[in-house]
């Protein structure tokens, strides 16, 4: 188990919730499920949780075996996060949460670009679509392709997108959900691929 604190019930839901039902435990797996991060991207798309908390959460969350450490190979050398293989199996619990919490969802600025590019994945029909899109907020890149009915997203660049979005995380949000103009946002490329992309999602 994650942490000392538990239900002592042996259903297995009471023992999921002793590993990843803590505080900001979930939303670190969320900010993980599009690829690995440095404590410092999981900081920026976790503004809420102290970085004392958020330790915590990490460490807790990698002796349960749902994440671990390692370092990039060089020139990066950099030290990330990324989910187990177990790990990841949470991300159909993670995304069914997040749309059976949609229609009470609001109120507070949407911060983390994971949880718009997740929310995109979850919500999207593609159709007979094909495209390619690179997402740009801040300086992370996320890639979102959609094709044959189907559709990949993952954090990284595009290499040839139809089109690039750029927005912070609540304007690519409310862009993307017609809640606002596609001015609000700076689009180059095939801008007829991103307003079929905004009326894929509804």
């Amino acid at each position: 188990m994650a942490t000392t604190r538990t239900y002592g019930d042996g259903c297995a839901i009471a023992r999921a919730l002793d590993i990843v039902g803590e505080r900001w435990a979930l939303l670190v797996v969320r900010e993980l499920l599009l690829g690995p991060k440095r404590y410092t991207d999981l900081r920026r798309g976790l503004p809420n949780a102290s970085p004392n908390v958020l330790a915590e959460r990490l460490r807790e969350l990698e002796r349960a075996g749902v994440l671990r450490r390692r370092t990039l190979p060089p020139p990066a050398g950099s030290r990330v996060y990324e989910l187990t293989e177990w790990g990841m199996r949470l991300e159909d619990t993670v995304v069914a949460l997040g749309l059976w919490g949609g229609p009470v969802a609001g109120g507070a600025p949407v911060r983390s670009a994971d949880s718009v590019v997740l929310a995109l994945r979850a919500q999207l029909d593609p159709g007979d679509m094909r495209a390619c899109f690179e997402l740009r907020v801040g300086d992370e890149r996320f890639r979102i392709e959609l094709a044959d009915g189907a559709i990949t997203a993952e954090r990284g660049s595009a290499e040839r997108p139809d089109a690039t979005i750029e927005a912070d995380p609540d304007t690519l949000d409310a862009v993307l959900r017609g809640g606002r103009p596609l001015t609000a946002a700076t689009i180059e490329g095939d801008v007829a691929a991103v307003e079929h992309l905004i009326r894929a999602l509804g």
